[in-house]
């Protein structure tokens, strides 16, 4: 073959391979043409001017996890604390990634590492365990006013370890631990107070029922008491008038003077009975009359029909 149609399609080859550029998905190509800016491909095939532009930069538009070295920061307390975090960013700008900054990544980098310092210089050691959303925002907001002029945008940055000494950690084990045990001896007092209230309750109100009970028994025991008597009261009335009829009818009077004749001489009887010593009344007269009375009643009193 001819060494000029070599060299020709030598040239041919090294020419289409340098004017045609292929371009990825989410990747930004920055291209200078005789030194200077010329343009981004955008993703897909570019054309290029052979030995005029040449391809500078070449950018990723994906999201982006940078691993932020770990650091000793000091707290307001004099506190030493290691620290180490994970930072999110993106390239937004690919001319201001490529000219805004030398090195973008190790600028973010150091920046991101300097405002946490400051940031955690004006905590103390316990507030740097409970504000970690509070300096994730700070570092965040830092960052990302600075890295608009390098082409970047800072999504967020996020903490991964916060490590105080050996003697620290130490005491606020002891810390936890006595917590713990001040809220155990809260928990059984409280628990212990309870049940002295519980205890005290139900005693009150035992002692209500069964006084209660008491007074219910006795207001029952009243009324049966007052009705028992009522109950008397009504059967004495009933047979006083009952006595009080019989003593109208014809003959009535003559019998209760014998009744009251035959209890007297009963009475003087039992008397005699229940007593060794002779009881004789003071006036004869009055036994002998009762006497005499009750006999003549009999006398008088018409025989029952049987």
């Amino acid at each position: 073959m001819d060494p000029i149609a070599l060299v020709i399609l030598f040239i041919a080859v090294v020419f289409i391979a340098r004017s045609l550029k292929v371009v990825p998905q989410q990747h930004a190509w920055v291209v200078e043409r005789l030194g200077k800016y010329h343009a981004v491909l955008a993703p897909g095939l570019n054309f290029l001017v052979p030995f005029v532009d040449r391809l500078a930069y070449q950018h990723t538009l994906k999201e982006i996890a940078l691993d932020v070295p770990s650091q000793v920061c000091i707290t307001r307390d004099n506190t030493q604390l290691q620290v180490d975090g994970i930072l999110y960013f993106q390239v937004t700008d690919p001319r201001l990634a490529s000219y805004g900054s030398a090195n973008y990544v190790m600028a973010i980098t150091q920046l991101a590492q300097t405002t946490l310092r400051s940031v955690i210089g004006k905590m103390e050691l316990d507030k740097t365990f409970e504000e970690r959303e509070a300096i994730n925002a700070s570092v965040v907001n830092a960052l990302d006013d600075a890295a608009l002029n390098w082409g970047v945008k800072v999504l967020r940055y996020e903490i991964k370890d916060l490590t105080p000494p050996k003697e620290i950690l130490h005491a606020m084990q002891q810390q936890i631990t006595a917590e713990r045990e001040k809220r155990a001896l809260i928990a059984a007092s409280e628990g212990r107070k309870q049940e002295q209230i519980n205890i005290a309750t139900g005693e009150r109100e035992s002692f209500i029922a069964r006084s209660e009970g008491e007074k219910q028994a006795q207001i029952n025991k009243a009324q049966g008491e007052a009705a028992a008597i009522l109950a008397v009261a009504d059967a004495t009335a009933d047979a006083i008038r009952k006595i009080a009829q019989a003593i109208e009818q014809p003959g009535g009077s003559q019998a209760v003077q014998l009744k009251v004749a035959e209890k007297a001489v009963e009475a003087y009887a039992q008397l005699a009975q229940k007593n060794n010593t002779m009881i004789v009344p003071g006036n004869m007269s009055e036994v002998s009359g009762l006497i005499g009375t009750a006999m003549a009643l009999m006398k008088n009193t018409p025989p029952t029909s049987r």
